[in-house]
């Protein structure tokens, strides 16, 4: 790494929570601390320093986040290899009804062919440093919990600021490590040139479709192929033809031969939010309130937008990212809800804070120091409970109905880059001006004005129901019943210009009170509107300060507690887990091996979405056209794996790797029971998946006839 980077001091007096010694392969670990795991003892056949080493290139640093998503680098002319999924958005934004390229696949013949994935940044960690203590500096005694948030929030984007000036065209971000407690910040190199270089088709990358979602056996091909490109000089720049590849200070080696069951595998990625160390009252409020709500409306979203896919291909195009993105979280949300019950898990927390309670009250000292920091804590989910509905409309109203989503944004960056630049909101800062720009003029692309409607008259007719002293006073100006309401809706999409490009980006550098006298019904909705999302921001804002302070107190109890250490939630940022390749019994009778194979996609396929593979592949399986990947104890080729490392949504695209560090699989997954790892993990049922390389090499040679990106991984036949 091109830093010296320095452990984080805090991390070190802090690890695994409510966990005994024989669940060791718990944890998402910071590079910081993966010297305690002692790999070689579990299988691990390389120095640990090969995997990481802050004053040398090591494996860490082939590794980046794309898309929301994880990578490797497997060339030394920056070839990314991730999910499917994670490239979807790339796919479907160039692709149209005529070339479409997210049914068919897509593959550049060469550099010259390879197709800009707008709104795609690579992001590859320098280095890390604690910085707790310049942040909490900024908390004084007594503070009110909204100005508590508000000053940390400035705070960390002044150490940012500061950064990114010491180390010209580096990014920083500031992670929230433990809340109220400890805090890093991460020095990253921003690749802002990305390209599509291969994909295969949709029936390949999306096998199984939603009803193999979350679901082993599984046989999905859930990969694709980018490529980083950077300046003539080697810099990050923006999209231009005399861009070169970027050469990486490491990548990946992929190793054709794979894997076994009971093989030592390890896992990289950038893993994004757990919430294993929160209270028990906030699962409550998850299980009870959150969770079903969220349910309730995506599902219903997804029908509706099922129902425009039918009969328009076009817009079957403009929905497909937004149908996968929802169904996704919507049928995940589902295995939580289950999980938490058939394992009792909120009864499991309760009773473990109980004798965490009794702990506290046992000691005068730690009464006066903890107070009733658990009540605390689950006054504050009863009062976000009150307001629950309300809230949730508010949220949707300005993410999920894309008129009003638009109109609100290019108001609520006027106003905010009214402020000093320190005090903005992150998206409305320099620094994340021209991404935010770029992101909401590229979703102006999949606009659909009659689902739009839909949508909105939906959430407008739930609005309309809230009780009394929680109406929305800003729409009532679309009417609170129905009828009302499609006659209205029907007027103002008639007339308004907020899916219009040119409109919106002449938006985008008008003051808040140029866009305030505009003529546009959506305009007009956005300003009235915007006093209730501002009421929002700040009661989210009181919210979490509340919890800042009270999670700082809430963990030094359970530490207190156990007497032991544990590792940080994760939180986006880079980190570790291991295991092996292993199987599971997910019911009374069932026993689930760990590998699956082609042979199991053509028993699977029907001839019918979600399971018509492509004809040439069932050829090649009927003539057993396997090259050399075959497993030579199958005799087939591998298709997926499963393994019991710890992994989380943020792991997607992240290399699975052998005992010799060599890439064997790219983890896309979790088994069903597996979707409450966000809560809690156990060797018994959590399970995640990837597809194995060799299914990887096997289609892109096979069917996509790559044989060159092959040979650029060093695995040419």
């Amino acid at each position: 790494m091109i830093f010296a980077s320095r452990c984080v001091v805090v991390l070190v007096c802090l690890a695994l929570a409510f966990l005994s010694p024989a669940q060791a392969d718990e944890g998402m670990w910071p590079m910081s601390e993966i010297h305690r795991l002692d790999l070689n003892a579990k299988g691990l056949r390389i120095p640990v320093t090969t995997i990481y080493n802050p004053n040398q290139v090591s494996l860490v640093d082939g590794i980046v986040q794309i898309g929301g998503c994880t990578g490797s680098l497997v060339s030394a002319d920056g070839l990314i290899l991730t999910n499917h999924h994670c490239a979807f958005g790339a796919i479907q934004d160039a692709s149209t009804p005529e070339r479409n390229y997210l049914e068919n696949g897509f593959l550049a013949r060469d550099r010259a062919d390879e197709v800009q994935a707008k709104g795609y940044t690579v992001r590859i960690t320098e280095s890390y440093s604690d910085v707790s203590q310049r942040v909490l500096s900024a908390v004084t005694p007594g503070m009110e919990a909204g100005t508590r948030a508000k000053a940390i929030e400035k705070r960390i984007k002044e150490i940012v600021l500061d950064t990114e000036a010491k180390y010209p065209g580096k990014r920083a971000e500031v992670a929230e490590m433990f809340v109220g407690k400890a805090y890093t910040l991460f020095i990253y190199t921003y690749l802002k040139d990305v390209r599509l270089v291969f994909a295969p088709p949709r029936a390949i990358g999306e096998f199984g479709g939603e009803d193999d979602n979350w679901v082993w056996p599984r046989h999905t091909g859930d990969f694709s192929f980018f490529r980083a490109y950077v300046g003539p000089n080697g810099a990050p720049a923006d999209h231009s033809a005399s861009n070169v590849p970027y050469h990486p200070r490491k990548y990946l080696q992929v190793a054709p031969q794979g894997v076994s069951e009971g093989d030592f595998i390890f896992i990289f990625g950038y893993p994004g939010r757990t919430f294993r160390h929160n209270a028990a009252s906030y699962l409550d409020y998850e299980y009870r309130v959150r969770m079903p709500m969220v349910v309730a409306w995506y599902g219903w979203q997804i029908e509706q937008m099922e129902n425009v896919s039918k009969s328009d291909a076009t817009a079957a195009l403009k929905v497909a990212p937004r149908i996968k993105s929802l169904s996704n979280t919507f049928k995940n949300y589902r295995g939580k809800l289950v999980g938490i019950r058939r394992t009792e898990m909120l009864k499991k927390k309760r009773d473990d804070e109980s004798r965490l309670a009794a702990f506290i009250q046992a000691s005068a000292d730690r009464k006066e120091k903890y107070g009733r920091v658990l009540e605390d804590l689950a006054r504050v989910y009863q009062k976000a409970e009150e307001t629950s509905e309300r809230e949730f409309l508010i949220q949707q109203l300005t993410r999920g109905a894309d008129a009003l989503r638009v109109a609100h944004t290019v108001y609520d960056a006027a106003r905010e880059r009214q402020k000093p630049d320190v005090e903005r909101e992150s998206a409305y800062m320099e620094r994340n001006w021209k991404q935010t720009t770029d992101r909401l003029l590229l979703s102006l692309k999949n606009f659909h004005p009659g689902l739009d409607k839909t949508i909105l008259k939906q959430l407008l007719v739930r609005a309309a129901q809230l009780p009394d002293g929680q109406k929305i006073s800003a729409l009532a100006s679309l009417g609170v019943e129905a009828s009302a309401i499609e006659q209205n809706l029907a007027r103002v999409y008639g007339t308004t210009r907020v899916s219009d490009e040119t409109f919106v980006r002449d938006l985008l550098s008008k003051s808040p009170d140029q866009i305030a006298q505009l003529d546009d019904p959506f305009i007009r909705l956005a300003v009235s509107f915007y006093p209730d999302s501002q009421a929002l921001k700040e009661a989210e804002k009181n919210r979490s300060g509340e919890l800042n302070k009270l999670y700082g107190l809430y963990l030094d109890a359970k530490r207190d507690f156990l007497g032991a250490d544990f590792v940080p939630d994760a939180n986006s940022t880079l980190r570790l887990t291991f295991g092996s390749i292993k199987g599971y019994r997910p019911a009374d009778a069932i026993v689930a091996t760990p590998i699956t194979t082609l042979s199991g996609v053509v028993e699977k396929h029907t001839g019918q979405e979600p399971f018509d593979a492509p004809k040439e592949l069932l050829e090649l399986a009927g003539r057993k056209d396997f090259g050399r990947f075959a497993h030579p104890g199958l005799k087939d080729v591998p298709v997926a794996i499963l393994y019991d490392a710890d992994t989380t949504g943020g792991n997607s695209g992240s290399p699975v790797l052998n005992a010799n560090g060599q890439l064997v699989g790219v983890n896309f997954d979790r088994a069903w029971e597996a979707t409450i790892n966000d809560y809690g993990w156990s060797p018994l049922y959590s399970r995640s998946i990837a597809v194995d390389v060799r299914y990887v090499l096997w289609v892109t040679l096979k069917l996509g006839r790559a044989a060159h990106l092959l040979k650029e991984m060093g695995v040419a036949e």
